[in-house]
């Protein structure tokens, strides 16, 4: 099987402004492609840029693409890890959009076996559950949508945090007091928090019942990430300062985190993020599955990474729910409230909607 040509989109979805610590986003900096061969089949992948946490643009992407798919021209698509290292031989780092390609190496080669992608990489389906992620607002606003979320049935609840420790005291205070003690709140600081004021914070906000916090402070402060958690009771998730699985296993020998937050945006893809979830599962460290703000074609291949890795125990997969005022996407992974299902088709499982991308700038390479 050869790659005949690469057809790249501007995949931008129109949402609501979304707040972390590090910047807002007012619209999903998406890149899709599809990658022909000379056989029936071709593969998808998606991108969602993300540029206070990775690095990259949406035009940054777009570059790399158009260069990737000539390199990409005339090869098999099946041998995923040579054309992956062709990819890294061309240009360091640039993970996200590495993840689309891979995404949609992985896409041929399940769809040329006939399986869907997470019984190609030796899954099985299993009853997943995200929680739900609240954006950086007042703590009125912050508390008003956690109760939003409640009685929609969210059992789990994702607060952002980072801004400013003394509001992001009230924030939570007001937060579980609005919502009760049987929903789980998680946080997420994205790197938002000095050493001295993680501290703070985890030890103040322990008597609120934190199952975790997502990066607590820079990655530029991983060496005191040790010391924070003999220092505080709160479990420490690495989210920001694990991007590779020479990353994972730095952590971990270090124990500098509890938990790692595996993102395929973030790794590069699934081949990279199966090996994250390797060093994890044989060192006993529990994962999570997360996303940046892609639509249900990237959301489902992040389905199926998560069924085919029985490490990862928690899940963060509301992308599509994060205010997206479209869904350019058919098939693949549809919400039943807050879990989510998958139906067995080919690879996996999900493609753009044509009258969508008739819409969108595209590149043919």
């Amino acid at each position: 099987m050869k790659i005949t040509h690469t057809d790249i989109y501007r995949f931008s979805i129109t949402m609501e402004p979304f707040t972390i610590a590090t910047g807002t986003m007012d619209f999903a900096q998406n890149v899709f492609i599809r990658i022909y061969t000379d056989s029936e089949h071709y593969g998808v992948g998606e991108c969602s840029a993300f540029p206070m946490i990775a690095g990259e643009t949406q035009e940054t992407c777009l570059a790399m693409a158009r260069d990737f798919a000539a390199i990409l021209k005339g090869k098999d698509p099946l041998n995923i890890s040579a054309r992956l290292q062709d990819l890294h031989n061309f240009t360091a780092i640039n993970s996200t959009i590495k993840s689309a390609f891979d995404m949609a190496f992985y896409d041929i080669a399940a769809k040329n076996v006939c399986k869907p992608l997470y019984q190609y990489l030796g899954g099985e389906k299993r009853v997943i559950e995200t929680d739900m992620t609240i954006g950086i607002a007042e703590p009125a606003i912050m508390a008003d949508m956690a109760v939003k979320y409640k009685n929609q049935g969210a059992r789990i609840l994702k607060v952002k945090l980072g801004k400013d420790p003394d509001i992001d005291l009230q924030r939570i205070m007001e937060i579980r007091k609005r919502v009760g003690k049987e929903i789980v709140l998680r946080i997420d600081a994205n790197q938002g928090w000095s050493f001295e004021d993680a501290k703070r914070c985890l030890n103040e906000m322990e008597i609120q019942t934190i199952e975790f916090c997502e990066q607590p402070m820079r990655t530029w402060y991983d060496d005191q990430l040790p010391e924070l958690k003999k220092q505080t009771k709160i479990k420490i998730m690495a989210d920001e300062s694990c991007f590779n699985h020479h990353d994972a296993r730095k952590l971990i020998n270090s124990e500098s985190c509890d938990y790692i937050n595996i993102k395929l945006a973030k790794s590069g893809g699934i081949q990279e993020g199966l090996k994250i979830h390797q060093v994890a599962l044989q060192s006993g460290i529990p994962c999570m599955i997360g996303g940046m703000l892609e639509s249900r074609i990237a959301l489902s291949a992040n389905l199926h990474f998560a069924y085919a890795c029985p490490g990862i125990n928690y899940f963060d997969l509301d992308t599509c729910l994060l205010g997206h005022l479209e869904d350019p996407v058919k098939d693949g992974v549809s919400y039943s409230g807050f879990f989510l299902e998958l139906p067995d088709l080919p690879g996996i499982g999900a493609d753009a909607e044509e009258d969508f991308l008739s819409s969108c700038e595209m590149w043919r390479i």
